[in-house]
């Protein structure tokens, strides 16, 4: 039997480092080792106690969360799991504590007595995870706000492709990552499914389209597929195409959670297929299965499949179980991930992934 979970709770409030503790400890793989009320105290204790996993709250007095956890990604690169407030200004500084490396985060509800159950299960989760990361870290994508240009929007033209991603833990890092290397005429349209709740979706597309030259917006009903464009799908709302005579267009939906998850990749998969050869699959970091069954389904309507590699994902959890169900035709690492959909988008399979030294870890099918 494996030894408990080390864990650190860092908050300042009495009420959640109490909470916090209770509820991790029903599970008993978990042990919490210790707690404390701001940064400072935090970085004593993480020297102390040598937790494996590290909870965060950001807004504290003294040395607030960004500042220890810049501390925790200088010295010992402990994971550490966000506990962030549901507000505006809570997604903003969540958004970047992930930025600077953390792993993960959970958002406070606004009742925490009441919902914080719910919230428990999800940390327990996410904790695990992160024991089990081997803390893969993404590189630097300049933060600098609209550096690069951008094309101007071509509203009559279809995109040569439709490309649909899924993905969770890891995400914001890896999916900044790939979108940054893209141009501003990139010829396809891309709809991504980040598992993250309502509000942090907003704010995570606007810091994409700050950063990248493509233009990217958080989706709504009645957006149109253009080429260049980037729609996140909004927190709570799952994701679906409606194909109609004037041009395609997105269409959000409050149906049953799938997987677990709205919106959910498999829900936007199964949409894409209508796109049939003109569709690409892609799934990426991230715990659980959501988009695996979805990536089957492209690959059924004859689109391409990938799944990104294990050595390039925070958590191989979504496309390993894609690989090992045989619906991922191809696998590629992080770092080539962006030239391999140029190269799709293109038609220029003379750099495609299965003649890439760096890209190609594995080939299905």
């Amino acid at each position: 039997m494996n030894d408990p979970v080390r864990v650190l709770v860092v908050d300042d409030s009495a009420l959640m480092r109490k909470l916090i503790p209770q509820i991790l400890q029903t599970d008993s793989s978990i042990r919490v080792v210790g707690t404390a009320m701001d940064g400072n105290f935090g970085l004593k204790k993480l020297e102390e106690l040598q937790p494996q996993v590290v909870t965060l709250d950001l807004e504290m007095p003294g040395m607030g969360g960004l500042d220890m956890l810049k501390e925790i990604m200088g010295r010992q690169r402990v994971p550490v799991i966000v506990v962030s407030s549901h507000s505006t200004e809570g997604a903003s500084i969540t958004l970047k504590a992930l930025s600077l490396g953390a792993f993960d985060f959970v958002a406070k509800p606004v009742d925490v007595t009441a919902r914080m159950p719910e919230i428990g299960r999800e940390l327990i989760a996410k904790i695990k995870a992160a024991a089990q990361s081997r803390g893969i870290s993404v590189g630097p994508v300049s933060e600098a706000g609209g550096h690069k240009e951008k094309a101007v929007p071509n509203l009559k033209a279809a995109p040569s492709h439709v490309i649909a991603i899924g993905v969770s833990t890891g995400g914001p890092q890896a999916i900044q990552y790939v979108l940054s290397q893209l141009p501003a005429d990139f010829p396809a349209t891309i709809l991504v499914v980040q598992h993250m709740p309502e509000g942090f979706t907003e704010m995570f597309a606007r810091r994409l389209d700050d950063i990248c030259g493509l233009q990217i917006k958080e989706a709504q009903t009645g957006d149109t597929l253009q080429p260049g464009r980037v729609l996140i799908a909004p927190g709570n709302r799952h994701l679906k195409i409606k194909r109609l005579p004037m041009g395609d267009m997105v269409l959000l939906t409050d149906e049953e959670r799938v997987n677990g998850h709205r919106p959910s990749a498999d829900v936007l998969f199964e949409s894409v297929t209508q796109f049939g050869s003109k569709c690409v699959g892609v799934i990426m970091t991230g715990m659980g299965d959501d988009g695996a069954e979805g990536l089957g389904a492209i690959k059924r309507a004859g689109g391409l499949t990938i799944a990104q590699s294990e050595e390039s994902c925070v958590v191989f959890g979504m496309p390993k179980v894609a690989i090992e169900r045989g619906y991922a035709s191809r696998v590629v690492g992080l770092d080539m991930l962006a030239k391999v959909l140029l190269s799709i988008c293109s038609e220029d399979r003379r750099v495609g992934v299965e003649d890439s030294p760096a890209g190609m870890a594995a080939k299905q099918g």
